[in-house]
C-alpha cells in the first residue's frame, strides 16, 4: 500500500471504493462492534437543523453509500437534493437507498475538488468522512464556499489521527504488520486536530464538537472482519482472506480487542 493510501487516487478509484464491497464490510463491522457514540448521520442532521430557514438545496458531498443522504432526506426534506460522489457503484447505492424510501435525489458523479455546481446554488453542503482523501482539502472547501449561497452552511465531519491506533498495537504484536505502529494515519489529511484551522481559511467556523466514539471486538472473526479493509496495514496478501486473517488473530492473548476514535463535526457558513 502507498504510504498515504487514502489519498492515493489510483487506489480511491480501484481497491478503496472501486464497488461498495470493502465499504459495506467495514461499516458492518465497526457498526457490530460499537459500543459507544452518536450516531453520526443523527448529528449531522443535527447540527444542518440549527439554520434559521430550513434549506431548499442540499448538497451531500463525497455522499459514498447514502447513508447521510437518507438521513438529510427524511429530517429536511429539501425542495432539492444532490447526492455526489467520485464513485459510480457507491452513487449507485446512495441513489437506490434515497429513492426506495420515497424521496427525489439527484446523483451527480464528480471529483469534489471541481464541483460540477453553479455558484451559489447550495443552502446546505454536508461533507461527511471525505475530506481525508483529499491531499488539498483546502481547494475543495474553496469549491464548496463558491456552491453555498449567501448564508449558506456546511457541515464537515471527520476522524482524530488516531482513531483504532490500538488496533495498530494488536497487529504489531503477532507481526502481521511489524510497522503497524509506524505508519502514518489514514485521516492525516483532515483529522480532529486539524480540521477547524483548515475550514477557518474558507469558511467561517460557528461550533466544532468532538465524540468519543468506543469499540469492542469480542472475537478474532469480528476483528478480522474489520482489519481486513484497512488499507494502512501492508500484510501478506493471504490475510486480507478474512478467515486466514482470524486464523492468525486467535494467537492474541487476550480478548476481547478494545478501540477508540473521536469524531469531529464542524459546523460553518459563508464569511
Amino acid at each position: 500500500m502507498p504510504a498515504t493510501p487514502f489519498t492515493d487516487p489510483h487506489l480511491l478509484t480501484s481497491h478503496l471504493y472501486g464497488s461498495a464491497t470493502r465499504l459495506t464490510q467495514r461499516t458492518s463491522a465497526l457498526h457490530a462492534a460499537k459500543v459507544s457514540g452518536a450516531d453520526a448521520a443523527d448529528t449531522i442532521v443535527d447540527l444542518a437543523a440549527r439554520a434559521a430557514t430550513p434549506p431548499r438545496v442540499v448538497g451531500d458531498i463525497g455522499c459514498g453509500r447514502g447513508t447521510s443522504t437518507l438521513h438529510l432526506a427524511t429530517a429536511l426534506r429539501p425542495r432539492r437534493l444532490i447526492a455526489l460522489d467520485r464513485s459510480q457503484p457507491l452513487l449507485d447505492i446512495a441513489a437506490s437507498r434515497v429513492r426506495d424510501a420515497g424521496h427525489v435525489v439527484t446523483p451527480v458523479v464528480a471529483d469534489f475538488h471541481s464541483l460540477p455546481l453553479a455558484e451559489e446554488c447550495l443552502d446546505l453542503a454536508v461533507a461527511a468522512f471525505c475530506l481525508y482523501h483529499s491531499p488539498h482539502p483546502q481547494t475543495v472547501l474553496a469549491e464548496i464556499n463558491r456552491s453555498l449561497a449567501p448564508g449558506g452552511r456546511a457541515v464537515l465531519a471527520t476522524k482524530s489521527a488516531d482513531s483504532y491506533a490500538e488496533l495498530d498495537d494488536v497487529i504489531a504484536s503477532i507481526e502481521l504488520d511489524p510497522h503497524a505502529t509506524a505508519r502514518p494515519s489514514l485521516y492525516q489529511a483532515f483529522h480532529s486536530g486539524n480540521a477547524a484551522d483548515i475550514v477557518a481559511e474558507t469558511l467561517l467556523v460557528e461550533d466544532v464538537v468532538h465524540q468519543r466514539h468506543e469499540f469492542c471486538f469480542d472475537s478474532a472473526d469480528a476483528l478480522a472482519s474489520y482489519v481486513a479493509t484497512s488499507p494502512k496495514y501492508s500484510m501478506s496478501q493471504t490475510f486480507r482472506d478474512t478467515s486466514r486473517l482470524a486464523a492468525q488473530l486467535r494467537r492474541l492473548p487476550r480478548w476481547p480487542v478494545l478501540a477508540t476514535s473521536t469524531v469531529t463535526y464542524i459546523l460553518a457558513r459563508t464569511p
